[in-house]
């Protein structure tokens, strides 16, 4: 849950690196609070209203955690907008999250597994 909350800290921070573990766990918990936020809205008889309440509101800092993910593969954050060329834009962005990070510093930061470690 600490991966979440620690992502939400860094609202819209897109400096620095974000392990493999922290963006994928941010995604996991997100996806399931996001579920979760769509049945209560049902429930309630709102739907979309909170669901897209939660998503505007969790959207800065998923692009911001992605950013940092990308950071750590030694990417630029630009490479967020291969995700719009159909396909295999999103599948190779796909990809890239899933690659490990480089385990020198580069021009983003010192390597995050290694801080924690």
């Amino acid at each position: 849950m600490h991966y979440y909350t620690d992502v939400l800290k860094k609202y819209a921070d897109f400096s620095g690196r974000a392990r493999r573990q922290e963006y994928w766990m941010f995604f996991l918990f997100n996806l399931a609070a996001l579920i979760i936020v769509a049945i209560l809205d049902n429930v309630i008889g709102t739907y979309p209203v909170l669901y897209l309440i939660y998503a505007v509101a969790v959207f800065l800092p998923g692009l911001a955690v992605g950013v940092r993910r990308l950071h750590d593969t030694g990417k630029s954050g630009w490479w967020m907008l291969i995700s719009f060329v159909p396909l295999i834009g999103g599948i190779w962005l796909i990809v890239l999250m899933a690659t490990e990070g480089q385990a020198q510093p580069n021009e983003y930061g010192p390597n995050p597994k290694a801080l924690q470690a």
